[in-house]
C-alpha cells in the first residue's frame, strides 16, 4: 500500500498555496504553482496516484535511478536527470537515441517532438516511443513500450499520468545528466554521495524494486 503525501510541501502556507498553476499541465517543477493532489513520494519524483498501475522503482547497484510503471502489457519508464541552467537536453540525448536506433523516426507528441519506432533489446522487438521535457535545471525521459507504444486509447493513460508529475531537483550541486536521486516513500534521504549511474534507454530496468 502505497503512503501518499497529503500536501505537497505542508510547511509552505499562504501564498503559494493560493497560486493557481499558470501552465494547463505539467511535469511540474516542484517550486513552480501546480495542482495539490495526492502523490506518491520519491524523493526526486513525485507521481499521481492511480490504482490500475503497478508502479516500479528501477535500481542500478544500491542506487534508485528510475521508475517503472506497468499497465495493459506495456511499461513507462521514468527517469529525471540534472540538467544546465542555461539550455535543455532533449536535442543533445535525442540525436544520441537515434545515433544508436535507427528504426525511431522523430515525430511530432503532446510534449514536442518525440521519438517513435521499435525498441530492440535482448533480441525482442516492441513498439517504443521516447518523450523528452526540459524543465528549470531538469530533464525527464519517458519511454512508453509495449502496446500503448502503438495504441493511443492505451497510452492516455500514461499521457496524463506524465502530465502530473512533480519533479523536485533540489538546490545541491550535481553533473549534467546526473540521475536525481529517488528512493522509497518514507525512507529518509542521506547516505555517501557516490556517483549515480544513468538508466540505459535501451534496456529494462536492471533491477526492479517492487514499491511496497
Amino acid at each position: 500500500m502505497f503512503r501518499r503525501r497529503r500536501r505537497e510541501q505542508p510547511e509552505q502556507v499562504g501564498e503559494q498555496e493560493s497560486a493557481a498553476p499558470t501552465r494547463e499541465s505539467g511535469p511540474w517543477d516542484a517550486d513552480e504553482p501546480h495542482p495539490e493532489t495526492d502523490r506518491i513520494d520519491l524523493g526526486g519524483l513525485r507521481l499521481p496516484h492511480n490504482a490500475d498501475f503497478d508502479v516500479r522503482l528501477a535500481s542500478v547497484g544500491d542506487q534508485h535511478v528510475g521508475v517503472v510503471v506497468l499497465y495493459e502489457d506495456s511499461s513507462l519508464q521514468l527517469q529525471a536527470l540534472a540538467a544546465p541552467r542555461s539550455s535543455g537536453l532533449w536535442d543533445e540525448i535525442k540525436t544520441k537515441i537515434l545515433a544508436q536506433a535507427k528504426h525511431l523516426e522523430e515525430r511530432e507528441g503532446p510534449f514536442g517532438s518525440e521519438l517513435a519506432g521499435e525498441m530492440r533489446t535482448d533480441g525482442e522487438t516492441r513498439p517504443a516511443r521516447y518523450l523528452g521535457i526540459d524543465g528549470p535545471r531538469w530533464f525527464l525521459l519517458a519511454v512508453i513500450s509495449g502496446k500503448a507504444a502503438a495504441d493511443e486509447s492505451v497510452a492516455e493513460a500514461y499521457i496524463d499520468f506524465i502530465k502530473d508529475v512533480v519533479v523536485v531537483r533540489g538546490d545541491e550541486p550535481m553533473a549534467r545528466e546526473e540521475a536525481i536521486p529517488l528512493r522509497r516513500p518514507n525512507e529518509q534521504p542521506g547516505g555517501e554521495g557516490d556517483e549515480r549511474p544513468t538508466l540505459n534507454p535501451f534496456k529494462r530496468g536492471p533491477e526492479i524494486s517492487e514499491i511496497r
